[in-house]
């Protein structure tokens, strides 16, 4: 039995989005009926998913999304993995301003059964949710890597980049929300992490040979890479990968130096569910297993 995904994401920029893509069109039990793309340059975003389509011999409807931010000016232009395109067989030509025209569209044809998966800022569902009131309670779920839950590093009060790229949408995102929503935030993700070598190794798929290569602009002066993407998209299939706990949570908008912030509390009524351990040897052993 297969689950519907919707993915909206920002693939082009950290590795983690094409590293995720290429886990959805090879678990067997994903039936991806889209992509939407969003933040700056999103046509090369979209570019950049459908090398993937191509490789997986897949057509899959994708859609380039907002690339402004509601409210606050843009914190990420530029698709830095595009510069590799030119090495691939790609889609150059996507519909225009459809994206969460798109979104709505589906979800609604199947009501109960769409998992919007969420790994970038969250402008384009902060529009849905706004220009569709009735979608949140159509979705069979919503899981987002976004957020932050343990705030204070040092300190210090930390933010994660999906949120404060958009926080206005993300407020929106986690005010709309019905009972089914998951976060998996920075302070999870972050236990799910590979050296650059071994990451080359590991990636041996068909499917992971243009992800290698559009890794080569994010691998410069980096040594480790973060599976964040590839988690949230993992608990849709492995309940047992994360362990979560109910509460609330509030999207900092006030303070412009700490706006997007997370202040999640516990709440056993709470309608938010947040990731707070992982079992990272099981994560690994499910991500890799999905690829022949």
């Amino acid at each position: 039995m297969t689950v519907k995904v919707l993915f909206d994401t920002d693939i082009g920029s950290d590795i983690d989005d094409a590293v995720c893509l290429a886990y959805l069109l090879a678990q067997p039990e994903c039936e991806l009926l889209g992509i939407t793309t969003v933040t700056g340059e999103a046509d090369r975003r979209a570019m950049l998913a459908s090398v993937l389509c191509k490789v997986a011999g897949k057509e899959v409807p994708i859609y380039p999304g907002c690339e402004e931010p509601l409210l606050i000016p843009q914190k990420q232009k530029q698709s830095p993995q595009a510069a590799a395109l030119q090495k691939w067989e790609y889609v150059s030509e996507f519909p225009r301003g459809q994206a969460v025209e798109f979104l709505r569209r589906t979800i609604r044809e199947h009501p109960g059964e769409v998992t919007l998966l969420a790994v970038g800022p969250l402008t384009n569902i902060g529009l849905l949710f706004k220009i569709d009131p009735g979608i949140p309670s159509l979705l069979r779920g919503l899981v987002m890597m976004c957020g932050s839950f343990s705030n204070l590093q040092a300190g210090i009060p930390r933010r994660e980049w999906n949120a404060l790229c958009d926080p206005h949408a993300l407020a929106i995102v986690y005010r709309a929300t019905p009972d089914i929503h998951r976060s998996i935030g920075l302070d999870v993700t972050r236990q799910v992490t590979m050296p650059v070598q071994q990451f080359r190794e590991r990636l041996t798929s068909d499917l992971h040979r243009p992800v290698l290569d559009f890794a080569e602009v994010w691998f410069q002066g980096r040594e480790i890479v973060t599976f964040h993407d590839p988690l949230a998209a993992t608990t849709i299939f492995d309940d047992r990968i994360c362990g979560f706990e109910r509460g609330t949570i509030e999207v900092e908008l006030a303070s412009p130096e700490l706006a997007g912030m997370t202040l999640w509390t516990p709440d056993d009524t709470g309608k938010h569910n947040v990731a707070l351990q992982v079992d990272s040897a099981r994560f690994f052993e499910h991500y890799f297993s999905v690829f022949k």
